[in-house]
């Protein structure tokens, strides 16, 4: 049975230099997360010692890095990013919820320090390699920084958000439609232009296995949060918004534009921050592999 959320919590899609709680992991998908993959290794006795050294590739603000600090007591975790302020944010967030003895941060450019970043029990990377030219190069890399019988863990291009209905009053009907297309042409545009850019086909599994490791099985996780959205919710929200129309605002027709803008009024009832028929609904897929543990 797929679990579905219905607390707090958002995606982290679009890292930036935004206020942490407009790019807030899903903590309920983060902690069920966190549990299937000590379920996956064995039994929790053994795998609570066997497990010392985890790395968050990716970590953002450090959500990801606290749970499985919280699932694997015995480890030590490193949150690894490029950007100082997350990682300080990271710092924060595991010294408040008392783990700041065993999450530590490491500010590294990704793929080409990887290899620096030492052999690991357990690896997690959410949207991490969507963003490398190589994608399959980078999980090779990823996979040589794991032990005998480690685990890497990706969470990559799940079902893109739905947060408005069809028709929300105001400009043209299937606005998110169209806004969900130009953005993934976008993202084919910009993955061209990648350094090094190689084209796969996105099987994870299938790519995990040319990485040289053994899938495990994949699970998809529905995010469910019915309307009426809490604030925080509604912020990231027009957080989101925002960064489309600076990102989209030349390429879209000019009610498209102008709807936009209606959506990011903060003063307006047809804003996202008031609207009562806002809600947010998304799915995120792990896939999992292990490398095989040598004989003794």
């Amino acid at each position: 049975m797929t679990p579905t959320y219905r607390a707090q919590g958002l995606d982290d899609e679009a890292r930036g230099a935004e206020p942490e709680h407009d790019a807030e992991p899903l903590s309920g998908f983060l902690a069920e997360a966190s549990h299937w993959l000590r379920e996956l290794l064995g039994p929790k006795d053994r795998v609570t010692a066997a497990v010392r050294r985890i790395l968050d590739i990716g970590s953002g603000p450090g959500a990801a890095s606290c749970q499985l600090a919280r699932v694997f007591p015995q480890a030590d975790v490193v949150a690894v990013d490029r950007s100082e302020e997350r990682l300080a944010q990271a710092e924060i967030r595991a010294a408040e919820c008392g783990l700041g003895g065993r999450v530590t941060t490491r500010r590294a450019q990704l793929p080409e320090e990887f290899s620096a970043l030492g052999p690991a029990d357990v690896i997690w990377t959410g949207n991490v390699c969507q963003h490398l030219g190589d994608q399959q190069a980078a999980l090779r890399s990823l996979a040589s920084a794991l032990r005998p019988g480690g685990m890497l863990a990706v969470a990559e291009r799940g079902l893109a958000p739905r947060f408005l209905p069809r028709d929300i009053g105001i400009g043209k009907p299937g606005l998110q439609t169209r806004l969900d297309a130009a953005l993934d042409e976008r993202y084919t545009a910009r993955r061209a232009g990648l350094p090094g850019v190689t084209s796969v086909i996105e099987d994870w599994p299938c790519m995990l296995a040319s990485a040289g490791l053994v899938p495990t099985g994949s699970r998809s996780f529905l995010i469910d949060l019915p309307a009426p959205l809490g604030l925080t919710a509604r912020r990231h929200l027009h957080t989101r918004l925002r960064r489309i129309l600076e990102e989209l605002g030349d390429e879209l027709d000019l009610v498209d534009r102008l709807t936009l803008e209606q959506l990011l009024d903060g003063d307006a009832c047809t804003g996202i921050l008031w609207r009562p028929d806002a809600f947010y609904l998304s799915a995120v897929t792990v896939h999992t592999a292990r490398l095989c543990r040598a004989r003794d």
